[in-house]
């Protein structure tokens, strides 16, 4: 597929599930109450809707979707994986672990900040144990043992998330596994700027690395040759991903398949030149959550699913058609 088209189909999928959202939901709004919500000129129930309530969310899907989306391009890049996601490093364990921590020791309580703050903590402790297990040699970064690194460190974690629900209240237990689950449902205006402050410089220097990373899609020998600084760039570049990831679980929660489905959908429609992956696979990555958050609004209405449930019905049947398309081409 030409890449302007796919830009200008994800482009406008983008914008009718943003306008879609901000119009949709429990209190439907027609056009122009949204305008005048915008405009400071309609009814303050409606201003609120708009401003505290919807726009907040559909930012902060806009924000995890395309990081997401753009860390498993990245790790997919690094690992030379079309399987590899952003979660490979045992992130979602650590942050996990915060979030739990908080939700057990009821802390949740002590402001909005706490448990995204907490959450973004464990994802980097995990980021820090799992690049210290994988440099541990001193020698050049392997990534076959940085897998393994994020293996142990993921199963660690997953014991002692099991320890803490093993001694807390159903209550803890329940709030928790709705936690992980994902969702976009307390976005609020500090969590927008807790994504935005990591997620848009990180996007800037990542797609910004998309050169390199093509010179090591051939082989990190040959990228040397061609004066690469290809242990810089893998050190940059999964640290910086690792990063993206930690904010999206930390603001919205264990979502899956956006960091799987999307760079892979997108390899496969343009192919692997990082300068037009890199980009398309953000574009990509916000429109497909900001519509699955919108149909998990919807559907159940005025239940909520959980937005992780979304992506994996949806993503589950896509990511099985890619791969066999994928391997009908090998």
């Amino acid at each position: 597929m030409n890449r302007l088209t796919l830009a200008t189909l994800l482009g406008v999928t983008l914008t009718i599930s943003v306008l879609a959202g901000v119009r949709f939901g429990s209190v439907p709004l027609t056009t122009s109450q949204v305008f005048a919500a915008l405009t400071a000129g309609d009814v303050e129930m409606h201003r609120d809707i708009v401003l505290q309530l919807r726009l907040p969310r559909i930012l902060l899907g806009v924000l995890v979707g395309g990081g997401l989306a753009l860390a498993g391009a990245t790790f997919q890049a690094l690992l030379r994986n079309p399987l590899a996601e952003p979660y490979i490093l045992g992130i979602s364990g650590g942050a996990s672990v915060g979030a739990v921590t908080v939700l057990a020791l009821g802390w949740a309580g002590l402001g909005s900040w706490s448990l995204p703050l907490a959450a973004f903590a464990g994802a980097l402790l995990a980021i820090v144990l799992v690049f210290r297990v994988a440099t541990a040699t001193g020698q050049a970064m392997d990534v076959r043992v940085l897998l393994l690194a994020g293996v142990v460190v993921a199963a660690f974690f997953s014991a002692c998330i099991a320890f803490i629900l093993s001694v807390s209240s159903a209550r803890t237990v329940q709030s928790v596994v709705l936690w992980i689950m994902g969702s976009l449902a307390n976005a609020s205006w500090q969590s927008v700027l807790l994504a935005a402050v990591y997620t848009v410089p990180a996007a800037v220097v990542l797609i910004a690395l998309a050169r390199p990373l093509n010179l090591m899609a051939i082989g990190e020998e040959t990228a040397h040759y061609l004066g690469a600084d290809v242990e810089g760039v893998k050190r940059t570049a999964l640290v910086i991903a690792a990063l993206i990831t930690a904010a999206g679980v930390a603001v919205a929660g264990v979502i899956g398949f956006v960091g799987l489905v999307v760079p892979h959908a997108i390899r496969l429609l343009i192919g692997s030149d990082h300068r037009a992956l890199l980009p398309l696979s953000f574009l990509g990555g916000a429109a497909f959550l900001t519509l699955a958050d919108l149909i998990a609004r919807l559907a159940l209405a005025p239940t909520e699913i959980p937005i992780g449930v979304i992506t994996a019905f949806v993503g589950v049947p896509i990511f099985l058609v890619l791969l066999r398309r994928s391997l009908a081409g090998t």
